[in-house]
């Protein structure tokens, strides 16, 4: 017997009502051609050599395959990675705050807290691995009354922005927002953007256990801006080109490939994986 996922789950705060659902279009058929976005901002300097050319080659196998390519500019999503290091934190500290190991979690063993400190403190050390206890510290911080305003809340206004970016760009309208007057033409509209999940190959395992925190937070670049706005996205793996394992790059391994985001409109999941398969195939035959 097989059971239906996309429905409204009523005990699930975070599945789409009914409401919200009937004003989602019911997608574009795999077969039709699509206008690609190419995303001016992502092309930054920092862009390793390989992942450029996987990137170009893609868009132009796209362009043999009938779709049109447009470039577009989303500015806001220059300083998407900065909110989104603000926004996620605070959201780490407020959801794992109940794991203190007397309402939820396991507690650490024998005598836990001081005068000095909270009763769960040896607990949440324990509990928690560096990276998970810094992001904790973080959210702490910018949730704080005397940090919110100059922290949370302009992280927030980013978020905003970055999602009035996406809207501009793709030639359907959220559905979230109330029923709006269409901008005139669509010549600047596009139904995808396509463009690299990192600015870098992945590296060898050796240099990530030496990696220091803000570098690895970087590699979150290109990746931040859907998930702040909210966006359907996915990665797909394309093959690094013969030529390219010349390019010098220490952290290039034969093995490596170049990963390739596709992003849609909100409640275009079906639109970004059905060209997320014809993505696959390209990849393939180029």
């Amino acid at each position: 017997m097989g059971y239906k996922l996309n429905i409204h789950d009523p005990q699930d705060p975070t599945s789409l009502p009914p409401s919200t659902r009937s004003r989602l279009a019911s997608g574009r058929r795999a077969s039709e051609s699509i206008r690609v976005g190419i995303p001016l901002d992502y092309n930054i300097a920092t862009l390793q050599p390989s992942v450029r050319n996987a990137w170009i080659r893609t868009l132009k196998a796209l362009h043999a395959n009938g779709h049109t390519l447009h470039p577009v500019r989303l500015p806001a999503t220059q300083r998407a990675l900065s909110a989104y290091y603000v926004l996620a934190p605070a959201e780490a500290s407020s959801n794992l705050a109940k794991y203190d190991g007397v309402r939820f979690g396991s507690r650490a063993e024998g005598i836990d807290g001081t005068p000095e400190s909270v009763l769960f403190a040896k607990t949440r050390g324990q509990g928690f691995g560096p990276e998970v206890q810094r992001r904790i510290l973080l959210g702490a911080f910018s949730l704080s009354a005397q940090a919110i305003d100059n922290y949370f809340i302009q992280a927030q206004k980013v978020r905003r922005l970055v999602q009035q970016d996406f809207d501009k760009v793709f030639a359907k309208q959220n559905p979230l927002l109330d029923d709006i007057a269409e901008t005139e033409g669509t010549g600047d509209k596009v139904d995808v953007l396509l463009c690299p999940t990192a600015p870098s190959t992945a590296p060898l395992l050796s240099k990530v256990e030496a990696q220091d925190p803000i570098q690895a937070y970087m590699n979150d670049v290109f990746t931040v801006p859907a998930s702040l706005a909210g966006l359907p996205a996915i990665s797909v793996p394309v093959p690094s080109a013969t030529e390219d394992q010349n390019i010098e790059n220490e952290e290039y391994t034969p093995f490596a490939g170049v990963g390739i985001q596709i992003i849609g409109q909100y409640g275009d999941d079906k639109l970004v994986l059905d060209y997320a398969k014809e993505l696959q195939a390209v990849a393939r035959d180029s």
